[in-house]
């Protein structure tokens, strides 16, 4: 019979979360009393500024065994969603990545992102998304994706995960086998892609397979279920051994990590019991690591899973080969990156801005002209009307919430007669009146909208404000399938980031000071010519 020690040794495959800038007295003593594979950290929840950071992961480092470091990860993807904090540098993100479609461009934003989470003392980065954005409903996906097309993602996601390891940082591609053709979020609730196995395999694996062979050491799976793999539409993939083992291990030999998504998403159970439970059946099926959140500090689990292992649910030679391939990575992981460590001045320093720059003006694309209003030749007494939404969070992967509407900021570098105008992410009838009477005296209209496409309010102010006939340009600042849902807009273009680089390069480009190179890594409807 195993003894107590044996038992707890399951708890080397959680990866911890906790409340706090500094490093909570409990956590620290779980840290060093009982075994954990490393620590996720919440931008939310741990980060106020680069200094405080490195300080806060050297703390958690302080209670891991001299020649095992913890893993410390957090989701910095790019875009709208940046978990290092708002001091790192404002890159695009995947689909802007997309839109410029240059491999050695992705892999030095790959690699100065390492370099920044390096500097900040992470090591593993929940990132790249290799879903492919396929279903424009997908509420949890958006411009977190490259694009639509497996092959381009793939070389983007490949050339990715270099630039990471480049920088000591282990990339982790997400969310296997595959989360673009859904059209619910798996953080609200049970989820199921529809794809059959045949699309599977020769679409939707394709960015993964590209990311495996440029040797990315993590897979996050995935909570949607996928019954063209399990049969079943109620089994979570991150539950599945057909596809946990089966699939990624089995069929493509992955040899790396795997690790679950959030266990606090809805897509699982929510119940104290529920969750142990979750947590079994995820080990049971061959994950090799839980994620856990904020809220999750209590011993509940690991009392569970202690006794789970007690109990002889886990097999001891599975477990032996998670937590081989567990330490394995933290032992690589301890090693410095070529050059040395970077230091903390190298978040969101000139040089890493400079690139967010270049990656911004590459990608903004024009949609259609169709009246040849562009470039804008405005009259100095012309008024200009700028409206965007407030930027906010739409899925809980995202921290758009945190930026300030820009849009107008960046016209008025080129034009001093701007008015702006700041809606609600879905404005209601009386405040789309309220922005159209205010709208009519302008000479010219620059529409940003959010996700319109998903959200029937900015529909409507753009329909209202085109019937005024005035010159108007709408931007798609988020997804670009804005452009399919007010497809009465004559002149419309895409930044895929409501970031400033991206704001600043398409006045740029709208006032003829720059091109737009970019080009649609999606397809739109049939209304629609990309340009």
């Amino acid at each position: 019979m195993r003894d107590r020690g044996d038992d707890e040794a399951v708890l080397g495959q959680l990866m911890l979360a906790f409340d706090g800038t500094t490093l909570p007295e409990p956590m620290a003593r779980r840290l060093h009393d009982r075994p954990a594979a490393g620590v996720t950290l919440f931008r939310h929840a741990n980060v106020d500024d680069p200094g405080q950071l490195r300080e806060l992961t050297g703390a958690i480092q302080g209670h891991a065994p001299a020649d095992l470091p913890f893993l410390i990860a957090v989701d910095q993807e790019g875009g709208q969603l940046a978990g290092l904090g708002a001091a790192s540098t404002p890159f695009a993100g995947a689909m802007a990545l997309g839109a410029a479609g240059d491999a050695d461009l992705a892999q030095r934003v790959g690699a100065a992102i390492g370099r920044e989470l390096r500097a900040a003392g992470v090591n593993v980065n929940y990132a790249p998304v290799c879903d492919l954005a396929t279903h424009p409903a997908n509420p949890g996906l958006g411009v977190r994706a490259f694009g639509d097309d497996p092959e381009r993602a793939a070389e983007l996601v490949a050339a990715f995960v270099r630039g990471s390891a480049a920088s000591g940082v282990a990339a982790t591609l997400k969310h296997f086998p595959g989360m673009g053709d859904i059209s619910a979020d798996t953080h609200h609730g049970s989820v199921e892609t529809r794809v059959d196995a045949e699309v599977l395999r020769a679409r939707e694996l394709v960015p993964f397979r590209a990311g495996m062979a440029a040797g990315a050491p993590m897979v996050m799976c995935g909570h949607a279920a996928v019954a063209a793999v399990t049969g079943r539409a109620d089994l979570p993939a991150t539950l599945a051994a057909p596809i946990v083992t089966g699939l990624l291990r089995e069929e493509l030999g992955f040899r790396g990590v795997s690790i679950s998504d959030a266990l606090n998403m809805r897509a699982l159970a929510q119940t104290e019991g529920g969750r142990a439970i979750e947590a079994i059946a995820g080990l049971r099926a061959g994950l090799d690591l839980l994620l856990l959140t904020t809220g999750d500090e209590d011993s509940a689990l690991d009392e569970a899973l202690v006794l789970a292992a007690r109990r002889g649910l886990f097999t001891a030679d599975g477990m032996a080969a998670s937590l081989a391939r567990v330490a394995a990575l933290r032992r690589t992981l301890s090693a410095s990156p070529a050059g040395g460590e970077p230091d903390v001045s190298v978040i969101g320093s000139a040089a890493h801005r400079e690139l967010a720059d270049e990656l911004a003006r590459r990608s903004i694309t024009l949609v259609r002209d169709e009246g040849n209003l562009l470039p804008l030749r405005l009259d100095p007494a012309a008024e200009a009307f700028v409206v965007m939404p407030q930027p906010a969070d739409l899925t809980p992967a995202d921290t758009s919430s945190t930026v300030a509407p820009g849009l107008a900021d960046a016209i008025r570098r080129h034009h001093p007669r701007v008015t702006a105008h700041i809606v609600a992410q879905n404005p209601d009838e009386a405040e789309i009146a309220a922005v159209r009477a205010t709208a009519a005296a302008a000479d010219v209209l620059v529409i940003g909208t959010i996700s319109a496409s998903l959200q029937p309010g900015q529909v409507a102010l753009v329909e209202s404000l085109l019937t005024l006939g005035r010159p108007t340009v709408t931007v798609a600042l988020r997804t670009p399938w804005d452009a399919d849902a007010y497809p009465g807009s004559t002149t419309h273009a895409c930044t895929y980031s409501v970031l400033e680089p991206s704001l600043m390069a398409l006045a740029d480009a709208l006032f003829g000071r720059a091109p737009f190179p970019g080009h649609l890594p999606v397809q739109l409807g049939a209304t629609v010519a990309s340009r």
